[in-house]
This record gives C-alpha cells, structure tokens and sequence, in this order.
C-alpha cells in the first residue's frame, strides 16, 4: 500500500513538473537580439537539410536521421541562447538582486582602479551557454557612468578577464549606494550589448542588457555590503538577492 501511495506521489510530482515545464515553454519570449542569429541559423540548418537529403537521400535513412537530429538540436540550442522565461520579479529596497544567471565564483575585496580608486567587495556571477543571457539592473538608480572597454577574449572564469577582457562597466547610484555592474566577455561571448545613458533613472530589473553566448558579471559593492549568498551558488536575474546594503 505505502509502496503504491509513493508511485502515484512520485508520478504527481513529474506531471507537475511537465506542466510547469510546459506553461513556461508556451510563455517565453525570444529576445531582440537574437531574431538576426536565429534567422541566419535557420537559414543554413535548411540549406543542409537540403544538401544532405539531395545527396544522401533514401540510402542511407540512418545517417539521415543523425543529420535530422543533430540540425534540429543545434536549432534549439541556438534558440535557447535569446529566452527569455516567464519570471515573477523580487524587488527590495536594499537588496541588490542579481543582474545575470548563472554561478557565483568571486566573493572578495578587491581595489577597482577604473571608476571607485578604492577597495570594493566584488561579486562575480559566471553565465554558461546554457544560461538565460539576459542582463537587468541589481537596483534602482540614477546611471552615472557608462564606459566600453575593448581587450581580450580569456575564459570567464579567469581571474584577469575582469580587467583584460572586452567590457562593459556602468555604475548606478542612489540615495543608499553606488555600485558598478560590469558586463564581460568570455572565449564564447564575442558581442556584449548594453542599454545604459548616462543621467538616466533606472528600475530594478529593468533589462540592462545582454550578453551573447554567455560569459561572466562582476559587481563592485559598498565594502559594508553584506553577502546573501556564497561561492558555488546557482542564481537567477531579478529573482535571487546576492547583497544587501
């Protein structure tokens, strides 16, 4: 009896996990910025799914098959790149939210010699390919500082890439604090899109930016900020509150 009670439990809980899956899927939205990427894909997925069933054909039906399925996964794995899932926001006054998914690698001081001349505690959240790339601001503010910074293509994950590598840093500032968000490239990420102006207000969020093909955001923070979460943790944009102040 307590052996068929857990079936149906454990059969309960993945169709709600299929529905959940599903009502999210039917919700996401594509992002702007990858409808020229994905068109392009779509374009030459089609053009060799063409050439190989024009020289493949019926004779090999197999290889065809792997062709078929391979076209189609890279499809769906460029695609996944722009989501952009249905998400019920978490706002706080003095909280700073995160403004990337992905894995926090970096807790620590650090001294930041591009805008601040001082030490800061810096939080850094590494994107992998199979992140939401989208980036939102930790908090509300005023944008006083936009700079873009060409450089290097280092793995993410490479302590130097947060100086070396291709950036964007911004800082945002209130009435409680000012923090700089700085956008990096990886070895994949080669196009860092940013939506910042100078003298603008901005709302928790609110989509800072983007970032294609993954890589890596760093926060500079009030030394007195304190952590919410620690290194290894799984975080989500405008869901998950890294810091508060």
């Amino acid at each position: 009896m307590e052996s068929s009670c857990q079936k149906k439990e454990d059969q309960y809980i993945k169709d709600l996990r299929f529905v959940t899956f599903a009502t999210n899927l039917t919700t996401m939205r594509i992002h702007k910025e990858g409808i020229p990427t994905i068109v392009i894909t779509l374009f030459f997925v089609a053009l060799l799914r063409y050439l190989s069933a024009t020289f493949i054909g019926n004779n090999w039906v197999i290889v065809q098959y792997v062709i078929d399925t391979v076209l189609v996964f890279f499809l769906l794995f460029i695609v996944s790149f722009f989501r952009i899932p249905n998400r019920t926001f978490h706002y706080g006054e003095n909280e700073i939210v995160s403004p990337a998914d992905g894995k926090v690698v970096v807790i620590e001081e650090v001294f930041d010699d591009e805008y601040f001349h001082e030490k800061r505690l810096q939080i850094s959240v590494f994107m992998s390919p199979a992140n939401v790339h989208v980036n939102r601001y930790p908090m509300n503010g005023s944008v006083i500082y936009s700079k873009y910074h060409p450089g290097k293509y280092l793995v993410a994950w490479d302590p130097k890439s947060s100086t070396e590598n291709e950036r964007h840093s911004i800082v945002l500032k209130n009435s409680k604090a000012t923090v700089l968000v700085k956008q990096i490239a990886g070895a994949l990420a080669r196009r860092i899109v940013n939506y910042a102006e100078v003298g603008k207000e901005v709302k928790q969020n609110a989509e800072l930016g983007f970032i294609k093909f993954g890589s890596r955001v760093d926060l500079l923070l009030p030394l007195d900020a304190k952590p919410e979460v620690k290194i290894g943790d799984s975080v989500k944009n405008g869901i998950s509150v890294l810091a508060k102040y």
